[in-house]
Parts: C-alpha cells; structure tokens; sequence
C-alpha cells in the first residue's frame, strides 16, 4: 500500500538525502502527501505534513464510525458479511460464527484505531484471523489444533500488569 495513494509505490529519499537538503525534501513531501525516508540502519520513517496526516487520521475515523453503524441494522451488518470475502479472499474458510466475530473484531479494532490511536490493532485483528483461516483450510492442522491436550496441566499463569 503507498502512503500516498493506493496502486502505486511510494516516493522515497534516503535519510542521507534528508540531512543533506532537508528543504527539498520537505517541498518535495508536502508536493506529494507523503514521502518515505529510508534508513540503512534503522526503520523507514515517513515525512508528511500535519494537514496530511490530519485528513489521513480524519478519513479512518469516518470510516470506522460508518462501518460501525451500518452493523447496528440488519441490512447494514449482511451487506459487510457478503463484502468481506471480496476483501479478504481467506474469509471463506471462516465458518458463520467465526465471519461474525471476524467482522465484529474488526470493526472494534478500526474504532480503536481511529479513537484511541491503537495502530496495531487491525493488524492483529486480521493476523490473527488469518492464521484461523489457515488453519481451517488444512484438515490435518485443523484435525491437530482441535486435538484435546490429554488433560496436561500447564500450571498456572502469572500476569504481570
């Protein structure tokens, strides 16, 4: 996914670049949105101007609060069921119960994502579904992972907070 548009790949400068002529990097990302700056030694940053940014954070809000919405009626909640397998083509080997918590999951994680700034979120929500669709789809995995685990006792577990 571009970070300025989807289809197309991002712009980039090196992080050389950027310490070198910071002002024609900085026209350059505000000209285009967003500009990755990578870094030999370190994470790709992205450079982006606070309007882009504002607008980008905006359109995931609105987003999220319509998605959430539309499950709250019938129609609304069957129209995202039968769209999701257009979006996510792994979906089909989720079974009913599971599309439903899938997409309630979902949901919940983009309006954490867009209210509280919980960036992971939808990134785990769909990891995590994804690997139950994998695991779905093989019999001998799915036979293996629904194996009762012959009464071991793993002890308990301390939760650090």
């Amino acid at each position: 996914m571009s970070l300025a548009y989807l289809g197309a790949e991002p712009e980039s400068v090196s992080f050389t670049d950027l310490s070198r002529n910071p002002k024609a990097v900085a026209a350059r990302a505000a000209a285009l949105g967003a500009l990755r700056v990578t870094h030999r030694d370190a994470p790709d940053m992205v450079l982006t101007t606070a309007v882009h940014a504002e607008r980008t954070e905006e359109n995931l809000t609105t987003a999220s609060r319509l998605f959430l919405a539309l499950m709250k009626h019938d129609d609304g909640a069957r129209s995202l069921l039968l769209a999701l397998p257009e979006v996510f083509p792994w979906v089909r080997h989720l079974d009913d119960e599971e599309m439903r918590a899938f997409t309630v999951e979902l949901l919940e994680a983009l309006s954490d994502a867009a209210e509280l700034g919980a960036r992971e979120a939808v990134h785990r929500a769909l990891v995590s579904w994804r690997a139950t669709a994998r695991i779905n789809s093989d019999p001998d995995q799915l036979k293996e992972a629904l194996r009762p685990l012959d009464g071991d006792d793993l002890g308990s577990v301390e939760v650090s907070g």
